[in-house]
């Protein structure tokens, strides 16, 4: 196998990850990508994916709350919260993987750059598939969708992590618990800045 090949992650692995996980895993563990590569190929695509649905939903359909009237957001304001979705994507995909890789040291796992930002590109591909249910962004059923994305991304991660690391399950179980933590700990601190942001006036207006 050439080193193109063995440095290259294609989209087709995503699809790979659906129908056969391990064999998509083992798969990733032979490659040795360049950040460029993965960040270009696939995270900038993937991080543009829910935000374009959300904007074509709520222009459509309008957020649903419950079961009042949907609410529609101003076009201008609804562009700023879809680009702010985007951004903030970027950041905790690049994030996760700089973490990951600052974690690799203690667990003995491979520290190359590219491969913490492959793993958590294809980890995650379940949750940025299942936003697909941004086209019809009713709350309750974006989490009713969303919810069991997210557990098939944890269990990936749990699988996914000491093979494509090269390390021992157990390892591999004790880096992946410490992810998830660095994850919960950024969810809670963006929605205290959200909310701290949006009590100071600082985002769209719906009447709450």
């Amino acid at each position: 196998m050439n080193q193109a090949t063995r440095s290259s992650i294609s989209p087709g692995m995503l699809l790979w990850l659906f129908l056969r996980p391990h064999t998509a895993f083992k798969d990733l563990a032979e490659k040795r990508p360049s950040p460029g590569s993965v960040f270009f190929r696939l995270i900038i695509w993937m991080a543009l994916f829910p935000p374009l649905l959300a904007f074509i939903g709520s222009s459509v359909f309008g957020w649903r709350l419950g079961a009042g009237d949907p609410i529609f957001l101003p076009r201008d304001t609804l562009i700023a919260v879809c680009a702010a979705y985007f951004v903030a994507l970027l950041i905790g995909f690049m994030s996760t993987a700089f973490v990951a890789q600052w974690m690799a040291g203690t667990y003995g796992a491979r520290g190359s750059l590219g491969i913490h930002m492959a793993l958590v590109t294809i980890v995650s591909a379940p949750l940025i598939v299942g936003t697909i249910i941004h086209v019809y962004p009713h709350v309750f059923i974006n989490i009713m969708v969303l919810v069991p994305a997210l557990m098939w991304s944890m269990y990936l991660l749990y699988a996914g992590l000491p093979v494509v690391l090269k390390i021992s399950p157990e390892r591999g179980m004790l880096m992946a618990s410490a992810l998830i933590g660095y994850l919960l700990v950024a969810a809670v601190s963006l929605l205290g800045i959200t909310v701290f942001l949006w009590i100071n006036g600082i985002g769209p207006r719906v009447g709450v």
